[in-house]
């Protein structure tokens, strides 16, 4: 590995004889990236392999509710005529059945518009992300190790905890 250094060293500055040399702080770092690059390289490949057979199923699962979905709107249609029919068959004349038909289809459509705009009108937009996102560029700004004057935010029971940007670590 990258943590050894292959010139020993016979001498210290003070004389003393010393063992081999310890390696860099550098090196150590160097060598920490390497490991790090090839660790997350690795991780990538094994949730592209293991993700890959999900996809596929999932997109083929997806295909079947749609082909599932076409079929029953074919369905439902064939449904109304035959509903129409049956009015027919009680004794109203074939255009007032398929008039009824028609207002009911309509009725039905009113009643889930309505439904879906109560629905977006209740929709939120998400105020502690957008809190959380507008300190990022604080806890982004890259400060040396110990020397960081600014806390990472803090999450508890859902609540964004608020403290002072500027107050330093003590």
């Amino acid at each position: 590995m990258a943590h050894s250094v292959s010139t020993p060293t016979t001498q210290s500055l003070a004389g003393r004889p010393a063992g081999p040399a310890e390696p860099s702080v550098g090196t150590l770092a160097k060598s920490a990236m390497a490991d790090m690059s090839t660790l997350i390289r690795s991780e990538i490949e094994l949730a592209k392999a293991e993700v890959g057979t999900s996809v596929k199923r999932g997109g083929i699962g997806a295909a079947s509710f749609a082909v599932a979905g076409v079929m029953a709107a074919f369905a439902a249609i064939f449904f109304f005529i035959a509903l129409a029919e049956f009015l027919t068959w009680l004794g109203l004349t074939r255009w007032i059945s398929y008039l009824i038909v028609f207002a009911f289809l309509l009725l039905l459509a009113g009643l889930a518009g309505f439904i879906g705009y109560r629905q977006v009108k209740k929709i939120k937009k998400p105020e502690k992300t957008l809190e959380t996102l507008s300190d990022l560029p604080d806890v982004m700004r890259r400060e040396a190790p110990g020397q960081r004057q600014h806390d990472l935010p803090v999450v508890r029971n859902g609540q964004v905890v608020r403290q002072d940007p500027h107050a330093r670590l003590r």
